[in-house]
């Protein structure tokens, strides 16, 4: 683990910044963890999902008892220029009053982080906003005050995206986080489910007729309008495949700092929790930069924004929860933490067939 460390402090000094490659699960475990799994006091497989987040998360730490150690949410704020357009039902002023609303403790997010005991952490990328003295506890990382209108132009310049993931990936890396082994990820910005339409038709190739939905709560009109603008921003590049450019052309800057943040989390070989349709984005940005990045990932739902599912699919991706969630901020991830918690439980906890003097099934039948 030193050596990875020393590896993360030589490429941080280099310039231009660039990622180190994560490495892959190993597997040396998998039959002791499989075992503990199985002979515990229940029939084969009869836990579902939560066997396979067990497994994952013991392959992670490379032990067979895990345990999940001061857990994170980092909520990344931006503002999105593609707002000029009507693509949400909200103003963008929302986003600021969202932070201070995160700052002071009362919104869902806040409920639900309190509920687990997860420390939640604000941080802006890029609010068109000014603070005072009464946002102490907002972390400020921003590139500038909002993205550009990506209908006009490209979203940001080459060199922001890059500045985004070199800025998610060395956050990580920080002192204060170094004893936290599993992180979730939200964010805010108004109209950020556009940046993330975008980002996810490129990658994928669907149209975005079938990933466009109806966002803060757009009418069927109004999502109708959000679709040809979108479908004009297309038209401006033409369909690309580079996840730099694509970062570029459309992406918001919290999107691009949790790309940094998701690759930053996977190299550290720690875990994190995918929460829906934006952070669904930033993950497959992160992915296409490192595929690797799948073995430390949880998808904790699937999101009420229609086009969510069909990605997911895409990629055969199985989530844990569908409650028809759509609010964001890392809510679906919160929602999700207490079955990864019960995972490591079961675990560690649960008596075996042998620990309880129950007679196992028998293997020939």
């Amino acid at each position: 683990m030193e050596g990875v460390r020393a590896l993360h402090k030589l490429v941080l000094s280099m310039s231009p910044f660039s990622l180190p490659k994560i490495s892959p699960i190993t597997h040396v475990l998998r039959n002791k963890i499989q075992e503990k799994i199985d002979t515990k006091t229940k029939p084969l497989g009869s836990l579902g999902a939560l066997e396979t987040i067990a497994l994952q998360i013991a392959e992670i730490q490379n032990t067979t008892s895990p345990i999940l150690k001061n857990p994170k949410l980092i909520l990344f704020a931006g503002d999105h220029g593609i707002t000029e357009e009507p693509v949400s039902l909200y103003p963008k002023d929302v986003t600021w009053q969202m932070v201070i609303n995160f700052l002071n403790g009362g919104a869902c997010a806040n409920v639900f982080a309190k509920h687990s005991r997860i420390e939640v952490e604000v941080v802006d990328v890029g609010v068109d906003h000014d603070w005072d003295d009464s946002t102490k506890n907002l972390l400020i990382k921003k590139i500038r005050k909002g993205t550009s209108n990506f209908l006009k132009t490209q979203a940001m310049s080459k060199e922001e995206s890059h500045q985004c993931i070199e800025n998610g990936f060395k956050l990580i890396l920080e002192n204060k986080y170094k004893e936290s082994n599993v992180f979730l990820f939200g964010e805010m910005g108004i109209g950020n489910t556009s940046s993330a339409s975008m980002i996810l038709s490129h990658l994928t190739g669907i149209p975005l007729s079938k990933l466009v939905g109806k966002g803060t709560g757009l009418n069927p009109e109004g999502k109708q309008s959000k679709l040809q603008i979108l479908e004009r921003a297309f038209q401006r590049t033409g369909k690309l495949n580079d996840p730099m450019e694509i970062l570029s052309e459309f992406g918001g800057f919290e999107i691009g700092m949790m790309v940094g943040a998701m690759l930053g989390v996977a190299s550290e070989q720690k875990l994190f929790l995918v929460d829906g349709f934006i952070t669904t984005a930033a993950y497959l940005l992160a992915y296409h930069l490192d595929p690797n990045v799948k073995d430390y990932a949880i998808f904790s739902h699937v999101s009420d924004e229609e086009g969510h599912i069909i990605v997911l699919n895409h990629y055969q991706i199985n989530p844990l929860l569908k409650l028809n969630l759509r609010l964001g901020e890392g809510s679906g991830a919160l929602a999700a933490y207490p079955l990864v918690e019960l995972s490591i439980q079961f675990l560690n906890e649960m008596a075996s067939f042998a620990d309880a003097g129950v007679s196992d099934a028998d293997k020939k039948v």
